[in-house]
């Protein structure tokens, strides 16, 4: 009968380094009120309890349509420049939920995460130049977007103000987008 040699795990390494560790008491309120070095806090900033504060989230594609004759005039066009339909929306709300409300054939497979192109559209340059600039991110996803012009944005990145009343969104031909065999665009 062969004995097999075993690694004792249990006796201490030759060259190990032993260790040492020294575990402190967490002090109470008292003996921190009562220590020198910090003298700055007091009970009630010990006791005090975080509070957060919340706003009221919009739901994605929340739109309300305005009063007729009283919100801001958007008209979108074909690649060919034929009107396909003119709506009305609020201050702030972007190209593509509202495309989505009114039923025009705007995409947006990321729905307004900003990692598509699908929602690409041409701004008439008159309200182009009353737009922010793009960021860095919408600039890359456009650098994707089929037919690219100078006055393209990302229909998701593009927010309704007083002054671009009557702007004009052309729809671009053709889209590089996620959906096969010509499904339309739908409300989420």
């Amino acid at each position: 009968m062969s004995i097999r040699p075993t690694l004792n795990l249990l006796r201490p390494l030759k060259n190990a380094r032993p260790i040492h560790t020294r575990i402190l008491p967490i002090p109470s309120t008292s003996n921190i009120l009562q220590s020198k070095s910090v003298r700055h806090i007091t009970r009630s900033t010990l006791l005090k309890k975080r509070t957060l504060h919340t706003t009221i989230p919009r739901q994605h594609g929340e739109i309300s349509r305005p009063a007729p004759g009283t919100g801001i005039k958007l008209v979108f066009k074909d690649s060919k420049g034929n009107e396909i339909k003119t709506i009305e929306g609020n201050e702030g709300d972007d190209l593509l939920s509202l495309a989505h409300e009114y039923d025009v054939d705007l995409e947006g497979a990321c729905e307004g995460s900003v990692a598509c192109s699908t929602c690409h559209v041409v701004i008439d340059p008159e309200h182009y130049d009353m737009l922010p600039e793009p960021d860095d991110e919408e600039n890359d996803m456009l650098d994707l977007a089929f037919g690219l012009e100078d006055t393209s944005r990302l229909g998701c990145q593009v927010k309704l103000t007083k002054e671009l009343d009557g702007m004009v969104a052309k729809l671009p031909s053709a889209t590089r987008n996620m959906y096969v065999d010509g499904a339309k665009a739908r409300t989420h």
